[in-house]
């Protein structure tokens, strides 16, 4: 007897999506690479608008502005920071609402313009790669392949668009004038605004899914209002749902047990069945299992944390020291902040070599078909932050050297911008094992429905990162003082190298406590299946990192 599997007709109507009208999604006429190459066109007119602004940033505010090293610093991390932190914020809006779809004057415009475009920058990123992946139906064999390269597109895309940035963009502000550079992002981000809203009759859209934020409250809720009963000993007679087909049921673990107290029976007579289904008096044993999985990954979100302050310092710093070193290529002055370049080279670099190299050599010496682990591969990441600032340091030893043999401190530096590569290649390589690492993990390890929420997670360690990043700068331009500072306005009479060296203990003690948390991690899959589960998500990741 031979079974015929039915494939979904390539005319028939989508139950789960819809379309801008509110009816079920016509497959034809809908969705697939038309409407998606409009998302990546916006995307894409996004990163140059606001990689546009903020990579030159520093030079912008220390020669335009006259402001001193350490505060054009922070404001450039502060304003990074809080585009990503924003994304958390619009990510709960999406899920819970709306669906995916010297100069003090001119200073106190110029940051309400940054935070204006951090607003629009933490609303877009949010929901972007979620509202592209929702045009192909991942119940259709060929629309899910078509998703995956999506998702190899999309990144491709943001490297080309931060390559276009370092080089043109970077190059037109500082030899054109920078009404020239950010006159052309504010046209390219109204053009990416009038490509994305021309896609609208052709966009598929999913349905409010309720936000996990309020989940995981309503479970503390839940926890804190019955703390004082008496937990039965029997799994079975915790509160679960069987007909919830959105989750996949979990069985009681044996972590965080105190959150089980919130699926605690009440008899209440308030529904036919006599318990009452409000969440906010009771959760079922699934969505507390679902809160444990999000509190087991916060040890590996707090220690991913760190990498980001390393990563601040070659937006900042880095574009400093070029800025006082020998700029030449031959007749062409190359701008300080175009040194970038070589990050988002590394980056596509380190991918392929990866891909190529490194996996087949891991499957044969760990024996792991995917090459590294997820856990493994953030690993790397904070391993080569510490080489970076290692690099960072003795490159500034150089320099300062160099600057303190001068007969006018005035005079550039005789010293090639060049010897700051190794810090930007290394930078560079860590940021492609971090990122693919971390967006693995977080989409692996997340509860069935909490993509968005560990998406946020994912976010939000670019952004704290950058936060800690403003506060040391604060912290030690202020604990150093005027007389001998670590962060002077004038770099040649500072030591920054020390900034470095202390970045590098922090960051080596950070890893160490990233491998504690990680010995000790058990993956999803491999705690499902001793619970005798076998998991009903695939790994998404897997197939295109």
């Amino acid at each position: 007897m031979v079974t015929v599997i039915e494939q979904p007709r390539t005319d028939a109507p989508l139950v789960d999506t819809w379309d801008y009208k509110g009816s079920p999604a016509d497959r034809s006429s809908t969705g697939g690479w038309s409407s998606a190459a409009m998302i990546l066109c916006g995307e894409t007119c996004e990163r140059l608008t606001t990689l546009g602004i903020a990579v030159n940033l520093v030079t912008y505010l220390t020669g335009t502005m006259h402001l001193g090293n350490a505060s054009p610093a922070n404001v450039v991390t502060n304003f990074h920071g809080t585009s990503f932190m924003l994304c958390v914020l619009g990510g709960f809006v999406a899920d819970a609402f709306i669906g995916r779809p010297a100069c003090r004057p001119t200073a106190g415009v110029l940051y309400l313009a940054l935070y204006t475009l951090a607003l629009g920058t933490g609303g877009l990123k949010s929901i972007v790669s979620g509202f592209g992946s929702d045009q192909f139906d991942e119940s259709d064999p060929g629309e899910r392949a078509q998703m995956v390269k999506f998702f190899s597109w999309f990144f491709f895309f943001i490297s080309i668009g931060s390559l276009v940035v370092v080089t043109v963009l970077v190059y037109i502000q500082d030899n054109l004038g920078r009404d020239w550079g950010y006159g052309i992002c504010a046209i390219l981000i109204g053009l990416g605004l009038a490509v994305f809203l021309s896609g609208t009759r052709r966009y598929r859209f999913k349905r409010l899914a309720g936000s996990p934020l309020m989940q995981i409250a309503a479970v503390f809720c839940c926890m804190l209002r019955k703390r004082n009963l008496q937990l039965p000993s029997d799994p079975s007679e915790l509160f679960d749902v069987d007909h919830l087909k959105m989750k996949q049921k979990l069985p009681q673990s044996k972590q965080c047990c105190f959150l089980d107290e919130a699926a605690i029976k009440e008899t209440t007579g308030s529904t036919s069945n006599g318990y009452c289904l409000n969440k906010w008096s009771i959760s079922t044993l699934t969505d507390v299992e679902e809160v444990k999985m999000v509190l087991r990954m916060l040890p590996v979100w707090a220690t991913n944390i760190m990498f980001r302050t390393v990563y601040a310092q070659m937006t900042t710093f880095s574009v400093l020291q070029a800025s006082t070193m020998d700029r030449r290529l031959g007749s062409f002055r190359i701008p300080s902040a175009s040194l970038t370049v070589f990050f988002v080279g590394s980056i596509l670099l380190t991918v392929p070599v990866y891909d190529r190299i490194i996996v087949p050599l891991a499957r044969r010496l760990l024996h792991n078909p995917q090459g590294l682990t997820p856990l493994q591969r953030i690993g790397v990441g904070l391993v080569l932050s510490v080489f970076t600032v290692v690099a960072a340091a003795l490159t500034e030893i150089k320099r300062l050297r160099s600057a303190h043999r001068l007969a006018n401190p005035k005079d550039p530096i005789p010293l090639s911008m060049f010897w700051l590569i190794p810090q930007f290649l290394l930078v560079g390589s860590g940021e492609a094992f971090m990122y693919i690492g971390q967006l693995d993990f977080f989409l692996r390890e997340c509860p069935k429905g909490m993509k968005t929420m560990s998406m946020g997670l994912f976010l939000s360690t670019l952004s704290l990162g950058l936060f800690v990043s403003s506060l040391l700068v604060t912290v030690v331009h202020k604990v150093t003082g005027n007389r001998k500072p670590w962060l002077a306005d004038n770099l040649n009479q500072g030591r920054l190298y020390n900034f470095y060296w202390l970045l590098a203990s922090l960051n080596s003690v950070n890893l160490a406590v990233f491998l504690k948390c990680a010995r000790g991690y058990v993956y999803k899959d491999k705690r499902l299946a001793l619970e005798g589960i076998v998991g009903e998500e695939e790994d998404e990741l897997t197939m295109h990192a």
